[in-house]
């Protein structure tokens, strides 16, 4: 029973947060890197994307620990692995998994061809999950508290909130000069089902008290609200779930609304900077929602309290349900989207067009760059950051590639490579990091794949 209740702390404490995508970042080759900044520099007349291909991605990640040191065949005990796990790790390590599938995506130029404003607009699904490590929980459901007389175990590791939703966009991007680039886009989030349990706090402690027994106490101010959960668990459900969480998806469920903003400039034709909000949004929880609270104070001076069995001596089970009542509550709430902030550097270099060219300030026509990325998302603990240094070269007219080297709390030897071929009017895309843990995925701390078809004509800049 204990590594049931072990196993589902790890596992099930969830926060719904989007990845870095530091390869996709203004690899501006590939249509959906104005999804990580408006203000993009891009160059199309009009592109879409292959419905359900156009944008696919997922993301997994662990800090602290792999999946090879809890389920490696090595002839250790998973218990052991178990505890090795749990004792090597800090409530701030975390695990996490994000997909993400456009459902369709386009944009096209505005205006004839000395235009330089741009649309763009899709629709996406994603789902996102983070576990940050409950230490305290865990250490008191492996061992219990009779070895940790006097510990006070923090009942705030306990930080709850997963995801799925949909986002229907829309993007304006315009060169309001030569060397300046500013977008913005709106977001209509519909969310399919959500949990939330990010402001918890309370604690557990038993001391020897002063009679040669025990003093225990329970503080608990725990809460988790949910929306598009309830019916689903119910024991007289007879609902096809599939089909309920698609409707719910297309805007079936809870609404809210965000944006994003972004900008790139060039102080010089070959130095570039960029800048990106995304994600600075909130969704209203007001459909199918139940709020579940386990509030109270509790103090036992006895032997050996059992808070969960109705047999327990005496009256201490009853007392402890009064004391710290579980309570249903239905009330709406609101939830913010983590937002993120990208900027890079960007130094250009072997210039591939003519001295006579009498070109923009942008840096389309150099074969090779060299930059830095700074990437920082809010979290209800310390942001997430992480920085990229990158390397990019056009390898021929209709070929790209990006190098990338990122630090961040998952890794510190993390290269990732993409490339983006144009095949006619077709674009194909592929991007990959942590290239150096694919010898032995397991015991990968963080791995992230993205690929995507578009179809794409490009702007000539001439009449047309």
């Amino acid at each position: 029973m204990k590594k049931i209740i072990l196993l589902f702390v790890l596992f099930v404490s969830v926060e719904c947060i989007s990845q870095n995508k530091q390869i996709l970042y203004n690899f501006t080759s590939v249509p959906q890197s104005l999804m990580t900044n408006p203000g993009s520099d891009v160059k199309y007349k009009w592109y879409f994307g292959i419905p359900l291909l156009s944008g696919i991605s997922a993301n997994v990640g662990s800090s602290g620990f792999s999946a090879y040191d809890l389920f490696a065949n090595g002839g250790v005990d998973f218990n052991v692995k178990l505890r090795n796990v749990v004792f090597s790790t800090t409530r701030k390590d975390k695990a996490t998994i994000n997909e993400q599938i456009e459902l369709f995506n386009g944009g096209f130029k505005v205006g004839d061809w000395q235009s330089n404003s741009y649309i763009s607009f899709g629709m996406y699904q994603e789902f996102d999950f983070l576990s940050y490590m409950p230490k305290d929980l865990a250490i008191l459901a492996l061992d219990g508290n009779r070895d940790y007389l006097g510990k006070v175990f923090n009942l705030g590791d306990l930080n709850v909130k997963v995801e799925m939703l949909s986002v229907l966009h829309i993007g304006y991007h315009k060169n309001i000069k030569n060397n300046l680039i500013v977008g913005l886009r709106g977001k209509i989030y519909s969310s399919a089902f959500n949990a939330t349990s990010t402001k918890n706090s309370g604690y557990i402690y038993t001391i020897p008290s002063t009679n040669g027994i025990y003093e225990q106490v329970i503080s608990s101010n725990l809460e988790l609200n949910t929306s598009g959960i309830s019916k689903y668990i119910d024991e007289d459900y007879s609902g096809d779930v599939v089909r309920d969480i698609k409707q719910k998806v297309f805007f079936g469920g809870d609404l809210g609304l965000g944006f994003d903003a972004g900008l790139t400039y060039y102080p010089k034709k070959n130095i570039q900077f960029t800048a990106s909000l995304v994600d600075v949004g909130f969704i209203r929880h007001t459909k199918d929602v139940e709020t579940f609270t386990f509030k109270g104070y509790y103090k036992y001076d006895g032997i050996n309290p059992k808070f969960t069995n109705g047999n327990a001596a005496g009256n201490v089970y009853q007392e402890f349900k009064d004391a710290i009542p579980l309570d249903t509550l239905y009330t709406k709430y609101t939830t913010w989207r983590p937002a993120k902030f990208n900027s890079s550097i960007q130094y250009s270099f072997d210039d591939s067009r003519s001295k006579d060219c009498n070109c923009d300030g942008t840096d389309s026509g150099y074969r090779n760059a060299v930059g830095a990325q700074l990437f920082i998302m809010s979290t209800p603990r310390t942001p997430f950051m992480a920085f990229t240094t990158y390397y990019r070269r056009n390898i021929f007219n209709n070929l790209q590639m990006k190098a990338t080297y990122t630090l961040d709390s998952y890794s510190y030897k993390n290269i990732g490579l993409g490339l983006s071929a144009q095949l006619g009017k077709l674009n194909l895309y592929v991007l990959a990091d942590n290239l150096l843990e694919y010898h032995d995925l397991a015991k990968a701390n963080s791995l992230s794949f993205q690929f995507g078809l578009n179809v794409i004509f490009k702007d000539s800049d001439e009449p047309y």
